[in-house]
């Protein structure tokens, strides 16, 4: 019987052994997941890891080869997917490396990649050139389509003297987080207190209704945050963000306006960002009308390019001066939630959270209202300078 009992106690602790071995084994082990999204325009691979990614990619024929240079051993996760450029994935190893090798449809292909850092991602967008050059084409007709709907007038420089309302727009919020710092600072909690203080030197200065999109910490969609300044007739819009980069030493201030064009590769991995909350994320594989709402709504703005710009600048002027952060200058991007605005708007970044120096500053309650003051400056200079 004790015997009985001794080999019992003995295969629960060899069981209990293999268990944790097992644990430790999956807790340790690497991965890199493989995933593949097809949008209007281009088609997308995602690969993500555990653990950050040397990689160097190359075209050749109808394949895009993308080499990983690490010595950590991962498992390699795949999600099923039906592509319209993208046919299959091949693995291969060579010395110190691997090889991806992402085979796609057509040889005549053009890609662009950027890369996220919390957690580690590799986002390459592939798209078809004959398919981009048909796709210009009827984005033209669309165009002269849509030219006889109604799209607010340029305002003349009289009309500036008649701005009554200001919408102040606090980015993130709610379950949108935004992006997040070293120390745990978040973006949406930083763009609030940004927003408020601004709200308050704003009717204390100038004669001006000013309405904010959100007052707490709740969610508002893209398209609500639009809803709301059209909805109060706002004269002016400002969307406040604090920016991200997988870069700790990228850092300073730029204000953005709309354009379908991204300026530049970060401008267009920001817009990326920032436009996709889960919501987006949902409707735009979905809903291929947005496409053409975008293409109206860039008309729309175009009407307002001029004042955009203007408002634009004398912002990014006051960050420089007040703040004297380093200067990244003025930028377009298909920021959606400047689309919906029916009045000149810009969207200004603040500082990098990612950058532990500037997440330091974003923390403190003078670095916040000097924000505010450089913000309100330059809207100050900019109504001065249309009104005279």
């Amino acid at each position: 019987m004790r015997g009985h009992k001794k080999k019992i106690v003995t295969a629960s602790w060899v069981a209990l052994f293999f268990f944790f071995a097992v644990f430790s084994h999956s807790q340790n082990a690497h991965f890199i997941k493989l995933s593949v999204r097809d949008y209007p325009d281009f088609s997308r691979v995602i690969i993500g890891s555990s653990f950050s990614l040397p990689f160097h990619i190359e075209k050749s024929l109808s394949s895009l080869l993308v080499r990983i240079e690490t010595n950590l051993p991962f498992r390699i996760q795949r999600e099923a997917f039906e592509s319209r450029l993208v046919r299959s994935f091949g693995w291969s190893k060579a010395g110190d490396s691997y090889i991806l090798d992402i085979k796609t449809k057509h040889r005549n292909f053009t890609y662009d990649h950027f890369t996220l850092d919390n957690p580690p991602q590799l986002i390459i967008d592939i798209s078809d050139s004959n398919e981009k050059r048909s796709r210009e084409q009827a984005n033209i007709r669309k165009k002269e389509d849509l030219s006889s709907l109604p799209i607010p007038e340029e305002k003349s420089s009289s009309s500036y003297q008649d701005v009554k309302t200001i919408v102040i727009d606090p980015g993130h919020g709610g379950l949108e987080n935004g992006a997040k710092g070293k120390f745990g600072t978040l973006e949406k909690d930083i763009t609030l207190a940004i927003s408020l203080e601004l709200k308050a030197i704003v009717e204390r200065n100038l004669a001006f209704r000013v309405v904010l999109t959100r007052e707490e910490d709740v969610d508002i969609s893209l398209e609500n945050r639009a809803a709301i300044a059209n909805n109060n007739k706002a004269d002016l819009f400002i969307s406040i963000h604090i920016n991200g980069s997988y870069r700790k030493n990228a850092r300073g201030s730029e204000t953005f306006f709309l354009s379908l064009d991204a300026t530049d590769k970060e401008a267009r991995r920001l817009a990326y960002l920032e436009n996709n909350s889960a919501e987006f994320e949902e409707r735009i594989a979905a809903d291929n009308e947005d496409e053409i709402r975008m293409i109206l709504w860039d008309m729309a703005q175009k009407a307002y390019l001029k004042q955009s710009s203007e408002l634009a600048v004398n912002i990014q002027r006051e960050l420089n001066l007040l703040l004297r952060t380093y200067n990244r200058g003025i930028k377009q991007a298909p920021f959606r939630v400047l689309t919906g605005v029916a009045c000149p708007a810009v969207l200004v970044e603040v500082a990098f959270i990612s950058n532990p120096e500037e997440e330091r500053k974003l923390l403190t309650d003078e670095f916040q209202n000097n924000v505010a003051q450089a913000i309100y400056r330059g809207l100050a200079n900019y109504i001065k300078a249309n009104q005279e």
